[in-house]
């Protein structure tokens, strides 16, 4: 919902991806759900998979929720989370930055708490 609310306002100014984790030894259907289908009715957003989470490993990502914004330069601006709590929908600190940022008025904000579900197995961390 929250990333519903940037891409809104921000479609064309942004290149924006949400990733679906598709651990290996699990099949496509995986990413089928309710998030896949909200996801893909954003305006703007490219929908992917993350085959074998690879992206979220390279990303150092963890949790699912995880939002990184970039400048055009490539320079790291924000990285954490755009909800209050975890399923928390409205006013929040990730979220305002972003817009801020977006807005060319906020600084940096290298990190925000994530609220989600862990990515990968302990086991392999």
């Amino acid at each position: 919902s929250e990333l519903r609310i940037i891409m809104s306002q921000f479609e064309n100014q942004v290149k924006a991806y949400v990733l679906f984790a598709l651990p290996n030894g699990v099949g496509v259907e995986w990413t089928e759900s309710d998030s896949w289908r909200k996801a893909t009715s954003i305006p703007g957003l490219r929908v992917q998979q993350d085959v074998a989470e690879y992206e979220s490993q390279l990303f150092g990502v963890k949790t699912s929720g995880h939002v990184i914004l970039y400048s055009k330069k490539g320079e790291l601006l924000f990285s954490g989370g755009i909800t209050g709590a975890r399923g928390h929908e409205g006013d929040n600190s990730g979220l305002d930055q972003i817009i801020s940022l977006l807005k060319n008025s906020g600084k940096r904000q290298l990190e925000s708490p994530v609220f989600g579900c862990p990515l990968q197995d302990s086991k392999q961390q």
